[in-house]
């Protein structure tokens, strides 16, 4: 097993922690908060976009098992990298699309992975994400951890998408 962690932003980070947490491969999801420039990261001043924290998913992958290339390809498919600071009703920076990369190999398929996905033509718009470094991720309060696993009609407007 060859562990290695990737901290992606994709609007709610309900969803995306969901639905990436299935993949074969990945071993460990958590919900924070990353990009910002406080110190310290707790919804309540996160979710008023002051704070310009992205709700983010940290996760822990076996690269033996799911390369980063093809958690990137599957971050592109749950949810829509076309809209700057929203995802379906979530509106704010704090539910931008951001790859916050862990290290410079990271950055370079990143970009090679974004610009794969721009000339598939295949949302027919400009592709928004950010690729920048990984900033300090704060970890969600425990009642956001695991979130529709335990609120399994809870809101979520991530999907996969073809």
């Amino acid at each position: 097993m060859k562990n290695e962690t990737a901290i992606l932003a994709a609007g709610c980070f309900w969803g995306v922690e969901e639905l990436l947490r299935a993949l074969p491969g990945v071993t460990k999801t958590e919900v924070g908060y990353c990009g910002g420039g406080a110190e310290t990261a707790l919804y309540n001043k996160v979710k008023t976009g002051t704070t310009n924290h992205a709700e983010a998913v940290k996760i822990i992958f076996d690269s033996e098992k799911i390369s980063y290339e093809t958690l990137l390809l599957a971050f592109f498919k749950l949810h829509n990298p076309t809209t700057k600071n929203q995802q379906g009703n979530d509106i704010g920076s704090q539910y931008r699309s951001a790859i916050f990369c862990v290290s410079p190999e990271q950055k370079a398929t990143a970009e090679k992975v974004k610009v794969s996905v721009e000339v598939s033509e295949k949302w027919g718009k400009p592709i928004v994400t950010e690729i920048i470094a990984a900033q300090p991720f704060y970890s969600a309060e425990d009642y956001h951890q695991d979130y529709l696993q335990k609120n399994p009609d809870g809101y979520t407007c991530h999907y996969w998408r073809e």
